[in-house]
This record gives structure tokens, C-alpha cells and sequence, in this order.
């Protein structure tokens, strides 16, 4: 597959299957202007709306960043990542989130190993959960990890692990950016 953007390569699956964006809505449970967002103009708000976007194509998150090679071992060297999408909270213009795959090119993997940098945003924090599990390591600033109504402030170094179905929450913590590993498990 070409250097597609995510959006596009929803899209074209959703068209390989012959859905309307309002049969994409019903089976997403997401609107319609949010799904021609993230199809047109690569608006992710978190990833649980990719992950029911990845089950209702009955494809894995990972689909969307995959090239068609598989390779193994993958081995990304630090000055090979690239930025393959970004969260936005809804009313910003800039990303709160880049993350940078760090399996791209493993097409039979079970995980999603991300390098994520995040900007500090204000507002209230939006919860959310999914099916699965995510590990998490601190690279460097603080991290705020809100997980159901614990809230925790992690550090360089710190890391976190959780079942992702209890309501949670990350951010960096204070006017500081905050760069952290997560690997996220998605059961199929």
C-alpha cells in the first residue's frame, strides 16, 4: 500500500465494502460528520473511536498504519519513525498527540507499539475506555494517568499498566510536553 493517510485507508475499506457513511455510523456508533472527519481531514479525537472503526471493517488498528510487507525482526531506528497520526482535542487546531508507530511493517503483530509525544492542553479531561490492555513507560516530562476515579502523575522512568476497558485517561502533566512508549493489546 502506498503512503496513505489513515483516514484514506479507512475510507478505502469502507468503500471495498460497499458502506455508505451512514451504515459506517450505525455500525460504529459514531456520527457521520465525525467519520467524514477522520476520513477527509485526519481528525482523531482518542483512539477508542479508531479501535470501533478497525472492529466494525472487522480489520485490526494496525491495518490502517500497515504497509503490505511484513517484516520480522522490525527494527525501527530512531531517525527512521515518522509521525503516522495525530489526536486533536475538539477544539484545537494543533495536535495534543503524535504518535509514531513502531511496528509498521509487521502486519501478523498482536500489539500496537507507539512513541507518543504529548502537548499540554487545558479542559476537562475525557475518559475513555476499550476492550484490551496498555503498558506505558515515561520517557521524559510528567505524565497524568487517570484511571476510573484514581488519578496518578508519573515521571521519567515511572511506567503504568492497565486494563483498558476501566475508564481512563492520559495527559501531560503541568505546561510541559511529555514524550512516553505505550504498547496497547487489542483483542481481535
Amino acid at each position: 500500500m502506498s503512503k496513505a493517510k489513515v483516514g484514506h485507508r479507512i475510507k478505502t475499506f469502507r468503500e471495498k465494502q460497499g458502506l455508505s457513511l451512514e451504515e459506517f455510523s450505525s455500525r460504529t456508533g459514531l456520527g457521520v460528520d465525525f467519520l467524514e472527519a477522520v476520513e477527509e481531514k485526519e481528525k482523531y479525537p482518542s483512539l477508542g473511536p479508531l479501535l470501533k472503526i478497525a472492529r466494525a471493517l472487522g480489520v485490526r488498528l494496525g491495518t490502517f498504519l500497515d504497509d503490505q510487507v511484513s517484516k520480522d525482526p522490525l527494527i525501527v531506528k530512531l531517525g527512521e519513525r515518522k509521525e503516522e497520526f495525530a489526536m486533536h482535542s475538539d477544539q484545537e487546531k494543533t495536535a495534543s498527540m503524535k504518535y509514531f508507530s513502531l511496528a509498521k511493517g509487521k502486519s501478523d503483530r498482536h500489539m500496537e507499539p507507539f512513541f507518543i509525544e504529548i502537548q499540554p492542553e487545558d479542559g476537562e479531561p475525557k475518559l475513555t475506555s476499550h476492550e484490551g490492555e496498555e503498558f506505558i513507560i515515561v520517557v521524559s516530562g510528567k505524565l497524568k494517568v487517570v484511571y476510573g476515579k484514581e488519578e496518578s502523575v508519573l515521571e521519567a522512568g515511572d511506567s503504568v499498566y492497565f486494563n483498558s476497558v476501566v475508564p481512563h485517561y492520559v495527559a501531560a502533566d503541568g505546561n510541559e510536553k511529555c514524550d512516553i512508549y505505550a504498547v496497547l493489546y487489542f483483542p481481535e
